[in-house]
């Protein structure tokens, strides 16, 4: 089985999500990624919950998102999640999020990055095992 190189998560902006306008907060756009995140990482064979019960965490060490267009209350969006780059302690997501133009395109709402660190579950940093670095870099985008 050839490992994803991306993972297309649908998500429709719910009404607890947006502010007074019907506009998206901000603060909704990380918890998406994190959907887009766990979706890849069970598209790639490797579930967070199976990446804790061998003793190690993906921690959170960055996020940045580009705010392009805003995203409505009860708009249909697709989310793309890519591994960006792998290393034995260290791995980076990114993500693009999209919506349907009434012309039939899509139009380009944000983009994002998350970056992690590895650890075990003392909290320091760790080499990830070998079998789990390769299913990671199997769906490393091609660029």
């Amino acid at each position: 089985m050839t490992a994803p190189a991306e993972q297309r998560s649908l998500i429709r902006v719910r009404y607890a999500e947006t502010d007074a306008m019907g506009v998206a907060h901000h603060a909704g756009y990380p918890v998406w990624f994190e959907v887009g995140r766990g979706d890849l990482m069970h598209a790639l064979g490797l579930p967070y919950a199976q990446v804790e019960a061998r003793g190690y965490y993906l921690m959170l060490s960055g996020l940045s998102v580009e705010y392009r267009r805003a995203a409505r209350y009860d708009d249909h969006l697709t989310l793309v999640t890519r591994v960006g780059s792998v290393r034995s302690r260290t791995l980076t997501f990114t993500y693009e999020l999209w919506r349907p133009t009434p012309e039939g395109g899509e139009e380009l709402l944000a983009t994002g990055e998350t970056r992690h660190i590895a650890t075990d579950q003392s909290y320091r940093p760790a080499r990830l095992p070998e079998d789990v670095l390769t299913l990671l870099t199997g769906g490393v985008a091609e660029s």
